[in-house]
C-alpha cells in the first residue's frame, strides 16, 4: 500500500468540498433504499452516516463510500415488510456479525478468481443500472426538469474548463437550486422524496424476542446481507484501486463492513455497503483519503439536521444529471469499441455480456458476478478440455503399445480419455506416459482406472509411467479406491 499522502490545504479542499457532493447525492438514494425496504426515510438516512462515519474509520479501502444501498434494501425488504424494523434491525446486527466472521476466514481472497472479463461486466452493468435509476425521475414530470437537468450536464462538462478548485457537481446543484427557488420553478425536490431527520440517531438493542424462531427466522436474511455486502464492497474496492493505481486491504475491509453493519444496527439503521455511484463521485472529484467518507457522512447529518429547509428545495434534476454522467463516466466504452472487439476471444465478450445481462435482470450485482464467474469458468474448463491429446506408438517388434498423453487432465478433460485407447488391437504389454501430463483430481484417477480395468479384462497389463510429484501422490493415494470393488 502506498504511504499515506502528506496533508496540505489543497488535500483538505479536495476531500472536504467532494464529501459535501456525494453526502448531496447520497440524500434521496438513501429516502428511495428506504422506500424499498419498507422503513421510514429516517432510517436510510441514519444508516448512510453510520455506514460512512464507522467504514472511514474500521475500513481498508480509503476514498470508498459506504452507506444504505439498493441491493441490501432489496435483501431485507421482505422481513421488514412482514415482520416490522425490528426484526430487520437485528438481522442487520447478525448480518455484521456473519461479515466480520467471513472477512477473518479470508473470504476476501475469493476475489482472486473473479475474472477481468466479469470485471468488466460488473463495472458495464452498474453504468447502466445507474442510469436506470435516473429514469423514474424524468418520467411524467414537469417540463422544466428537462432543460434543467440538460443545464446541469452542460455545467458539469464545461465548468471544469474555468477551474477544478471547486467539484463541478457541487456547483451545477447549487446554481440549479438557486434558479428554481428565485424563479418559483415548479419541479420534483429532494423534500418530495419523504420528510429529513431532525435528530441524531440515538444507539437501542433491537426490539425483539431474544429466542431460537428470532434466529432461525432472521439468520437467511442476515447471511444474504453479508454476501451481497461483502461482493458488491469487494468488487468496489477493487474497482478504486484500478482506477487510483493504489493497493487495499480487502480483509480489513470485509471486516470492517460487518464493524459498520453492527454500529448500524445498534442505531436503528437499515444496513448497508459500498456504494459504487456515490464512490465513483468521490473519486472522480480527485478524493483519495478517508477523511472524505468521513465527512460525506458528517455533512449527510448536517445537511438534513440544519439545513434540512434548503437541502429539501434542491431540484431532482439537479441531482439526476450528476448521477447520469456518473454512469457515462463509470461504463467502460473502450470495452465495446468494434476493433476491441474484433480482438477479444468470443468467450471473453459472452462471459461479459452475461455478467451485464444477469446484473441488469436481478438489479443486483452479486448475482450478476456469480453467474459471470460460473460462466467463465465453464468456458475455461471447456477449453482446457480440448488441450488434452493421447498419440499412440507401437514398438517396433509389436510387443508393446505406448500412449503419450499430454494436458491438463480433470473432469472436464478426463471424462472420455477412456475412449482413446484401442482395448483390443493393442499388444499385451501398455504403457501410458503421463510425462507431460498433470493429475488435478479423482476424476482423472477414476477415468485410468477404467482404462486399466478394460486392458486387464482382457488379459493384458498396463504400466503408468512419468508422472511428477504431485500426480504421482495423488494416483497413489486414489487409485483402486473410487469403485468400491476392490
Amino acid at each position: 500500500m502506498k504511504p499515506s499522502q502528506p496533508v496540505t490545504a489543497k488535500l483538505l479542499r479536495v476531500e472536504v468540498l467532494s464529501g459535501l457532493v456525494v453526502a448531496l447525492a447520497l440524500i434521496p438514494e438513501a429516502i428511495s433504499f428506504s422506500i424499498i425496504a419498507g422503513v421510514d426515510p429516517q432510517i436510510g438516512l441514519f444508516a448512510s452516516f453510520t455506514m460512512a462515519v464507522t467504514i472511514a474509520i474500521v475500513g481498508g479501502r480509503p476514498a470508498m463510500i459506504s452507506a444504505a444501498t439498493g441491493a441490501i434494501a432489496l435483501v431485507v425488504a421482505p422481513l421488514s415488510i412482514n415482520h416490522g424494523l425490528g426484526h430487520l434491525i437485528a438481522a442487520v446486527v447478525l448480518g455484521g456479525a456473519f461479515q466480520i466472521v467471513l472477512g477473518a476466514l479470508g473470504v476476501a481472497r475469493l476475489m482472486r478468481f473473479v475474472p477481468r472479463s466479469v470485471m468488466v461486466g460488473f463495472v458495464n452493468a452498474l453504468a447502466i443500472l445507474i442510469f436506470l435509476a435516473q429514469v423514474p425521475e424524468l418520467r411524467d414530470v414537469p417540463w422544466p426538469v428537462y432543460p434543467l437537468a440538460a443545464a446541469g450536464l452542460a455545467l458539469m462538462v464545461l465548468f471544469p474548463r474555468i477551474t477544478k478548485v471547486v467539484p463541478a457537481p457541487l456547483v451545477s446543484i447549487v446554481i440549479l437550486t438557486v434558479i428554481t427557488v428565485a424563479a418559483g420553478i415548479t419541479v420534483p425536490t429532494v423534500g418530495d422524496k419523504g420528510a429529513l431527520p431532525s435528530t441524531l440517531p440515538v444507539p437501542g438493542v433491537p426490539d425483539v424476542p431474544f429466542t431460537l424462531d428470532t434466529l432461525t427466522l432472521i439468520a437467511p436474511y442476515a447471511l444474504a446481507l453479508a454476501f451481497v455486502g461483502l461482493m458488491e464492497s469487494l468488487m468496489t474496492a477493487k474497482l478504486v484501486d484500478d482506477i487510483t493505481d493504489t493497493h487495499s486491504n480487502k480483509t480489513r475491509e470485509s471486516i470492517g463492513q460487518g464493524v459498520a453493519n453492527i454500529v448500524t444496527g445498534l442505531f436503528g439503521g437499515m444496513g448497508g455497503c459500498a456504494m459504487i455511484g456515490q464512490t465513483m463521485i468521490n473519486v472522480k472529484n480527485g478524493a483519495r483519503t478517508r477523511l472524505s467518507t468521513f465527512l460525506a457522512g458528517v455533512f449527510l447529518m448536517v445537511l438534513c439536521i440544519v439545513f434540512g429547509p434548503i437541502v429539501s428545495d434542491i431540484p431532482m434534476a439537479a441531482l439526476v444529471a450528476v448521477m447520469v454522467l456518473v454512469s457515462v463516466g463509470t461504463f467502460d466504452w473502450h470495452s465495446i469499441r468494434p476493433a476491441t472487439l474484433r480482438r477479444m476471444p468470443l468467450g471473453e465478450t459472452l462471459v461479459m455480456t452475461v455478467t451485464v445481462a444477469a446484473v441488469v435482470a436481478t438489479h443486483n450485482l452479486a448475482i450478476g458476478v456469480v453467474i459471470g464467474t460460473i460462466t467463465a469458468m465453464v468456458i475455461f474448463a471447456r477449453r482446457v478440455a480440448h488441450l488434452v491429446n493421447v498419440s499412440s506408438v507401437t514398438d517396433p517388434d509389436g510387443g508393446r503399445a505406448v500412449y503419450a498423453v499430454t494436458g491438463e487432465l480433470f473432469f472436464a478433460s478426463s471424462n472420455d480419455l477412456v475412449y482413446r485407447f484401442d482395448y483390443s488391437g493393442d499388444p499385451d504389454h501398455v504403457t501410458i506416459d503421463l510425462t507431460d501430463a498433470h493429475i488435478w483430481d479423482a476424476s482423472t484417477v477414476a477415468a485410468l482406472d477404467a482404462v486399466t480395468t478394460k486392458y486387464e479384462q482382457r488379459g493384458k497389463t498396463v504400466e503408468i509411467i512419468g508422472l511428477n510429484e504431485p500426480s504421482a501422490r495423488m494416483h497413489g493415494t486414489l487409485s483402486g479406491e473410487l469403485t468400491g470393488s476392490h
